[in-house]
């Protein structure tokens, strides 16, 4: 799901707005903001002239079955890991933008039945992050939820997934803890989200797994 239009910026003690023209109105949002800041000084900076890629609030969630001790995983194209110059299809973890006012664990549960048809029954928070903060508003809350993984070929492929009215081509593929830890500890994994997700899971997978087992 696209990102919802842009909300005006928030009102800060230590900003003065002097203009913000809204430059591009399309699947996202770009702002040329003219503005003023309080230095570490305390003296207010020069006038400053910033784009900003209005992208808005995201949810993402890292799929886990404590019993088989398995991530939901999916691969899929993306055209700015492309430009980039990365491989353009990447190893994920569901997620989308919430729609208007929707909340987050609303959101967090459409996202993912639609990517992987799947519903998480716990969720833990990881954490909010702000993934480009030079150029973008995009957060994205993080949370890893309790599934039971679905069968598997030996591949780990389970099948296809995402929205036909998106024209999205979604792999949902099934993954061994210990590996997918392995893979993002070597490097292996460029998706900032894919890549937070795993690092906290390493750190807190046998406290986690201890408690959704016995819950």
């Amino acid at each position: 799901m696209p990102p919802p239009e842009a909300s005006p910026l928030p009102a800060h003690a230590d900003v003065q707005i002097e203009n913000c023209q809204r430059v591009w109105q399309g699947w996202t949002a770009l702002d040329l903001i003219r503005f003023r800041h309080r230095r570490f000084d305390g003296h207010m900076s020069g006038l400053r002239t910033w784009e900003v890629l209005r992208r808005g609030h995201a949810v993402a969630v890292l799929p886990y079955d404590p019993d088989a001790d398995r991530l939901v995983l999916m691969e899929q194209f993306r055209l700015p890991a492309l430009a980039a110059g990365v491989e353009p299809v990447m190893l994920e973890i569901p997620a989308g933008f919430r729609d208007g006012e929707e909340s987050i664990e609303a959101a967090l549960l459409r996202e993912t039945r639609e990517e992987i048809g799947l519903e998480p029954d716990r969720l833990v928070k990881i954490g909010d992050f702000v993934l480009s903060p030079g150029g973008s508003d995009e957060l994205v809350t993080i949370f890893v939820g309790r599934v039971r993984v679905p069968d598997a070929d030996t591949s780990g492929i389970v099948g296809m997934g995402g929205l036909a009215s998106e024209h999205e081509d979604i792999r949902i593929r099934v993954c061994p803890a210990d590996a997918a830890i392995a893979a993002v500890m070597a490097g292996e994994i460029p998706n900032s989200v894919t890549a937070l997700a795993l690092l906290w899971f390493a750190l807190r997978r046998d406290s986690l797994r201890m408690e959704w087992m016995i819950a």
